[in-house]
């Protein structure tokens, strides 16, 4: 049985000032890889500080929202970033839903899918003419790209290759990522296995199929809410804060579809209601431990390797694992990170 890359998550709340020594913990312990969201803070500045305190660790956007930032302004960022690490950096991208897109970032919204395609099709084109001297002479419906001077023609890289990655939940996001990207990232309401090898492992093939691709040549990021600690007790309070969790998740409409593979839909229905009724302390009920165990990998350090490996092994090589809250836990984790990168 083959090892999975591991990616440690970061909290979408610590500070800039702190991911530096969050990335170095990351890599003392053995990950493989950082994802750094872009929610609170901005993730190409995060990825920034982590790779500039790393020597080892790749470090991905998990994800990027994209289309406020024009794919040429993400373009210059991803060379940069690819440039300083050497060849360690991955942009993950991700559409961000249209009341976000309007009401927070003032951007036009216009529809994702076609959007979200021209968006990876146009960084391919900005790379492959810095890169290769070819004229820049991308024209689509969203975007167009015509002007490249000498002056602004930033140098070729030793590691040109830079990994794009989609996030997608609905269908056709998720296709999108089969046709055009290196990869899928997985939102954590749909990492269930059986929602993944009935639903999104067919979507991926789907969208490669559309183009010629070979859908083994898409990665697929699995980052589920992994309930873990060193022991029982640290485990279940862990549950605990999982299931919280999936309550706020599963009370936005547009998470709710992975609920429908197991016919609980109506339990979407309700956390939406009970959320506009601000009946928060009701909420923790509707998902009961059968809903956890599905959706949420739980176990302590002694056991989540077997729990993780029996549920992702054969549908992915690629997965997030918490870090620990308390560094005083850090060598039994980093035993486990070894382990499950050991395969």
């Amino acid at each position: 049985m083959s090892g999975f890359r591991v990616h440690a998550p970061m909290d979408q709340r610590l500070p800039l000032s702190r991911v530096a020594a969050h990335a170095r913990r990351a890599e003392a312990l053995g990950y493989d890889g950082l994802n750094v969201p872009d929610a609170v803070h901005d993730g190409l500045a995060a990825a920034q500080a982590a790779l500039q305190a790393t020597t080892r660790l790749h470090v991905a956007t998990s994800v990027l929202v994209a289309f406020p930032r024009s794919p040429m302004v993400v373009a210059v960022a991803a060379w940069d970033l690819q440039e300083l690490s050497g060849g360690r950096f991955a942009l993950g991208l991700g559409s961000q839903v249209r009341g976000n897109v309007v009401g927070r970032y003032a951007t036009t919204w216009s529809a994702p899918v076609p959007r979200m395609r021209e968006y990876v099709q146009s960084l391919r084109a900005i790379f492959a003419c810095w890169q290769e001297g070819c004229e820049l002479a991308f024209e689509g419906e969203h975007y167009r790209f015509t002007r490249m001077q000498p002056f602004f023609r930033p140098g070729p890289l030793e590691h040109p290759q830079i990994p794009i990655h989609t996030g997608g939940i609905g269908p056709l996001m998720v296709s999108l990522a089969g046709e055009v990207a290196d990869g899928l990232v997985t939102h954590p309401t749909n990492c269930a296995p059986r929602y993944l090898r009935e639903v999104i492992r067919p979507r991926l093939e789907r969208g490669a199929a559309r183009v010629g691709r070979d859908a083994a040549d898409v990665s697929l990021m699995v980052g589920p809410l992994t309930a873990t600690g060193p022991d029982e007790r640290a485990t279940a309070a862990a549950r605990e804060q999982t299931r919280q969790l999936l309550t706020f998740l599963y009370s936005t409409p547009s998470y709710r579809p992975s609920l429908e593979l197991f016919g609980w839909e109506d339990r979407g229905e309700k956390l939406h209601a009970l959320s506009r009724a601000r009946r928060w302390g009701e909420m923790a009920g509707v998902v009961d431990d059968e809903m956890l165990d599905t959706l949420a990998p739980s176990g302590s350090y002694d056991e989540i390797v077997d729990v993780l490996r029996s549920a992702y092994a054969g549908l992915t090589d690629w997965i997030t694992f918490p870090m620990p809250e308390d560094p005083a836990h850090d060598a039994a984790a980093a035993e486990v990170v070894a382990a499950l990168r050991a395969g």
